[in-house]
């Protein structure tokens, strides 16, 4: 049975720190594959305006690209409507019944699990697998498996923050990603 892990978000856009997460639970739990799946309507945040979800696929693939562990699920855009994490591992176990499915979630996801949909039905269907996150705590009544991570505070609102702001983003982004949000006006204000 293939190991696969799942790390969703906006990837709006994909940073760094998404890159370390998946290589961390990739290794420390000896997966085949970690995918990337950007959800179509977040439950929880806003999407922003300006860029699509073309775009935000675009970003990953130049994010990810040269690493054959990596790949993306592209369920949630596909399926359209606000990306609840059980409907889609329920669309993700039918379609690919060979295979064990791991949910990575940040401790700011922990925190704010007993607010998930279906959440005690969610549970009896995957594992999750949580990273720490600086400033959140990771405690919780549900059954997570924790992940060592580096430390990294970085996030794409503050990414797009600097954009905005003309401030250089290098290091914080693939180089590949940081081209195609210029080439694009991607995030300017």
């Amino acid at each position: 049975m293939k190991q696969i892990g799942i790390l969703g978000g906006t990837f709006d856009p994909p940073h760094i720190g998404h890159l370390v997460i998946g290589n961390e639970v990739l290794d420390s739990l000896q997966l085949d594959e970690v995918r990337f799946m950007p959800n179509h309507v977040p439950p929880h945040k806003k999407k922003t305006l300006d860029v699509t979800d073309a775009d935000r696929i675009a970003m990953l693939n130049y994010a990810i690209e040269g690493n054959e562990f990596f790949a993306i699920e592209k369920i949630e855009i596909e399926r359209k409507g606000t990306s609840y994490t059980y409907d889609t591992i329920q669309l993700l176990r039918q379609r690919e019944p060979d295979h064990a499915f791991s949910f990575i979630i940040g401790a700011d996801m922990i925190e704010y699990l007993p607010k998930w949909h279906r959440i005690d039905e969610l549970m009896k269907l995957i594992r999750f697998v949580g990273v720490k996150r600086p400033t959140y705590n990771e405690v919780t009544d549900y059954p997570i498996t924790m992940v060592e991570i580096p430390e990294m505070l970085i996030s794409s609102s503050k990414v797009r923050e600097k954009v905005r702001n003309e401030k250089t983003v290098k290091y914080l982004l693939p180089e590949k990603v940081i081209t195609y949000i210029e080439e694009n006006d991607l995030y300017e204000s």
